[in-house]
């Protein structure tokens, strides 16, 4: 995967940063992970998400145990250089719960057909 955009500007306001991940196919948000530069460097260099685990403090490659791979097809930084939005192709689910989804407990709203 090739970058023309300076990724060191992302880590200015800390070590880690949120990624959104979301489905190319559906284009439903699929979840929420942190990426620090490591895993955003082993992200680009290998087309498939790579996050920075908080509660073991260590990276992990999604999916790469469960086989519920995500492909990167693109990656984008938001005007304030301090949120990733990752599209990618899902295998499998997404989330560790066996949901597609990792957003699925409803707290608020009503579902627009």
């Amino acid at each position: 995967m090739q970058t023309d955009f300076n990724l060191e500007g992302f880590f200015k306001k800390g070590d880690l940063i949120p990624a959104i991940v979301y489905e190319n196919n559906t284009k439903t948000v699929l979840m929420l992970a942190y990426m620090n530069r490591e895993s955003l460097k082993k992200t680009l260099e290998t087309g498939y998400t790579w996050f920075w685990s908080r509660s073991r403090q260590e990276l992990w490659n999604k999916g790469a145990t469960s086989g519920h791979l995500q492909k990167v097809i693109s990656i984008y930084g938001d005007c304030d250089n301090d949120t990733l939005l990752v599209n990618v192709e899902q295998t499998g689910v997404a989330c560790h719960t066996g949901s597609y989804s990792c957003f699925f407990n409803k707290i608020y709203g009503e579902e627009k057909e």
